[in-house]
């Protein structure tokens, strides 16, 4: 290449070597936080995707993966959704600018979806909690739901049902492992 030519960014190379640090790569979601609790205690009527309004020590606490989701829940008050009792650690390296864990932030949602969410949460039964903390193209998002708590025995038939679909497939693999070597 001669100097000053123009190189579109796509066909030059690409600077440094070390793969990113994250826990899982979904795509272009790095998935730091997931509330599997709620999936098993709640039948998920409807996902949203939320921006979160979080502090510089907050989001630095995220990139190194520390979050938890587990006792989180959503409320909607005064027409801006909050997220509540997400526990994000203080920043290792922050000073007296830190945050606390356990404050309420403001979730970022169209108003026609805040406006849903606040009908939908209303009727008996049904809340919004939070599924997920993740970074897409580098900003914290929150991914919530609208749930429909279980009961026990529903809890009991989505097992069995799990289990009854991990054995099917055991015999199939065996199976076919089977008819394989035969």
């Amino acid at each position: 290449m001669s100097k000053g030519m123009y190189v579109p960014k796509e066909s030059q190379p690409k600077q440094g070597g070390a793969a990113p640090t994250g826990k899982v790569k979904d795509g272009k979601r790095k998935i730091v936080a997931q509330n599997k609790k709620a999936r098993h205690d709640y039948a998920i009527i409807d996902v949203y995707e939320a921006g979160l309004v979080l502090t510089g020590t907050e989001v630095k606490s995220l990139r190194q993966g520390r979050a938890s989701l587990t006792d989180g829940f959503v409320q909607i008050e005064g027409n801006e959704a909050w997220l509540h009792a997400a526990h994000i650690p203080e920043y290792s390296q922050g000073s007296w600018t830190n945050h606390s864990a356990r404050r309420k932030r403001k979730l970022l949602l169209h108003r026609e979806e805040i406006d849903k969410l606040a009908v939908k949460s209303e009727e008996t039964g049904h809340t919004i909690v939070p599924l997920a903390l993740y970074f897409k193209d580098g900003r914290a998002k929150a991914e919530i739901a609208l749930a429909r708590g279980k009961k026990e025995y529903d809890k009991r038939q989505t097992l069995r049902e799990k289990q009854d679909r991990r054995e099917t497939d055991r015999v199939i693999a065996a199976a076919k492992r089977r008819q394989r070597h035969a």
